[in-house]
């Protein structure tokens, strides 16, 4: 089994929004070391690659199980409507691939550390354990 990651932004008309994304994408892929065989991004709207155009890449360079990551904070309608539609799409043509969702970034047990995190540094100080 040949594991693939893909990181699914909203996509902007700002460039420099989508080029964050492929940057935090690029990394991703560096400090994932062997876990996945490729790490890429797609957009929803807005920018290139689409969903289906980010899974089509992974599967002929050879992934048969992808995760799809959504890189959003909150379950609002691409969370729990689009993504899954365009996954599908997919998946009904690649049928021998395994594709799966994984929860949204916002559901991350991670993210109030992270927050506190931001805020402290931003602050110019130290997050203060309990």
């Amino acid at each position: 089994m040949t594991n693939a990651l893909l990181v699914v932004a909203h996509g902007s008309r700002r460039a420099e929004s989508n080029d964050e994304v492929r940057g935090l994408t690029d990394r991703v892929r560096t400090t994932a070391g062997d876990r996945f065989a490729a790490i890429e991004c797609a957009f929803l709207e807005l920018a290139p690659p689409s969903i289906p155009d980010g899974l089509e890449k992974l599967i002929q360079d050879g992934a048969t199980h992808v995760t799809v990551l959504p890189y959003f904070l909150a379950a609002g309608r691409h969370v729990a409507e689009d993504i899954p539609a365009e996954v599908a799409q997919t998946r009904a043509a690649h049928p021998d691939v395994t594709i799966e969702i994984a929860p949204y970034l916002g559901t991350s047990d991670a993210m109030p550390g992270l927050l506190l995190d931001t805020v402290g540094a931003a602050r110019g100080c130290e997050r203060r354990l309990p």
